[in-house]
């Protein structure tokens, strides 16, 4: 058997393993959901980074290396500066909200600030977008195992949803932070001993400088092809509201622990946004015809580098894969659970019956993934599903509701509708977000001016 993909079998034994063992931890709602509020910074800021570095960060921005050389940075970079926004100035103060109210998930934030509909519009909303992203991480998983062992793209993605879904049902996000750290160690280490080495192998730094300048605008960095600065708006918002990030925020054990994981996670995107288009750039000089931009990344791990090296970086691949993949899972097993289960089909459901149905509902998102992987054409096509939808849809009503005393449901979901169709009809997140935040500024103003004319009278 190639021993490349064994090596890569017993490290997915490993995790799983290690996930299984914390899992059995878990006892109730509170340790699944928010791991208790136990996490600290270091903690935290693993479970983050880990999260955050998946396909996109790695197979995905590989491949827009490969295609358009240093812009690319700007996909990883935009999810550094939105990671950024986060820890300074929303991740804190809407921690203390839940912390206050002992809230779960943005489900619960959105019914506190909003109501019910709120609540259920966005849940509906996020697990159609959900699924894309869920898609893209086995895509990438697919990928490695196509150009290790030649096995077919439905194969390799049910191998990945088979093994983030085990481990993520055993324990949630107490199982999933502490697996992330194992992933993370791996998935620092095999960068960054990758890189240098893929570098070398290809005639070093001046031969990889020579031949990005035969490529037109392989060295522009603020934009070329369709990579660039233009990301910050796809990317930016979505990385400050992710459900799937700040319900990790929720577990931190203190606003410190929230601003420092934070911060050290937007550092440590920002640095690593160099690495996937580095390595990207070194596949188009030493494999200039490759079927598919998702393969440079795998393949330069396979060919570019010896063989240690190479599956120290495929484990690292597959590390960021998975992480990211689990808290996909994290994102819709709490929205189906929580925001819809317990809160529209049976409020008087026990502490029991939600973990199950979280479990069920991780189970039913894993099975959906896969089959929507063999379906959708690449990683950053997946992604951009799910970006755009997610900034459009809950970027307003989250910022509006922490900066607003007198949030209305009317102005949240005017604001949701418009973004989505704005969305839809002009198809960019930018205009997305300006119809959104029109839409919530029209009601607003239109209700504080009837609240006044109505206390004059």
């Amino acid at each position: 058997m190639n021993p490349t993909l064994v090596g890569l079998l017993a490290y997915v034994v490993l995790i799983t393993a290690v996930g299984l063992a914390i899992g059995r931890r878990v006892s109730g709602t509170g340790d699944f959901f928010v791991a208790g509020r136990s996490l600290g910074p270091g903690l935290l800021f693993a479970t983050l980074l880990a999260a955050n570095i998946g396909a996109g960060s790695t197979v995905g921005a590989a491949g827009l290396g490969y295609e358009n050389g240093l812009a690319a940075w700007w996909w990883v970079g935009s999810a550094g500066v939105g990671t950024l926004a986060l820890a300074v100035w929303l991740g804190p103060r809407i921690w203390r909200v839940a912390r206050d109210h002992s809230l779960l998930t943005v489900g619960d934030y959105l019914e506190h600030r909003y109501g019910a509909s709120v609540r259920a519009t966005i849940a509906v909303l996020l697990w159609l977008g959900t699924l894309a992203i869920l898609a893209a991480q086995l895509i990438a998983m697919a990928w490695i195992l196509n150009v290790v062992a030649g096995a077919p793209r439905w194969l390799g993605a049910v191998a990945g949803g088979a093994v983030m879904t085990v481990y993520f049902v055993a324990g949630g996000l107490l199982s999933s932070a502490w697996v992330n750290l194992v992933q993370l160690v791996v998935l620092v280490c095999g960068f960054l001993i990758a890189v240098p080495l893929a570098i070398g192998n290809a005639g070093g730094v001046s031969a990889l400088i020579e031949n990005a300048q035969s490529v037109p605008g392989h060295l522009d960095f603020m934009s070329n092809g369709e990579s660039g600065w233009m990301y910050l708006m796809l990317l930016a918002p979505a990385f400050i509201v992710s459900p799937g990030i700040l319900q990790k925020t929720f577990g931190a054990r203190s606003e410190r622990a929230v601003r420092t994981g934070l911060l050290a996670c937007a550092a440590a995107l920002m640095l690593f946004a160099f690495l996937p288009p580095v390595l990207g750039m070194v596949a188009r000089a030493v494999a200039p015809g490759l079927e598919s931009p998702d393969a440079a990344l795998p393949t330069i791990l396979t060919q570019g580098v010896p063989a240690w090296v190479g599956l120290l970086g495929l484990a690292a691949v597959l590390s960021a894969e998975i992480s990211s993949a689990d808290a996909i899972l994290f994102m819709l097993a709490t929205s189906l659970s929580k925001d819809l289960y317990r809160r529209f089909v049976n409020p008087r459901a026990t502490d029991r019956q939600v973990l199950r149905v979280a479990r069920g509902a991780a189970l039913a998102g894993g099975v959906a993934g896969v089959a929507l992987a063999v379906v959708l054409p690449g990683v950053v096509e997946s992604l951009t599903i799910f970006y755009s939808l997610l900034g459009v849809s809950l970027f307003v009503p989250i910022v509006a509701g922490i900066h607003s005393r007198r949030p209305g449901v009317g102005e949240a979901l005017a604001a949701v509708a418009a973004g989505v169709v704005a969305l839809q009809v002009a198809g960019s997140p930018a205009w997305g977000l300006l119809f959104a935040a029109a839409a919530y500024t029209a009601l607003f103003l239109v209700r504080r001016a009837m609240s006044i004319k109505h206390d004059n009278t």
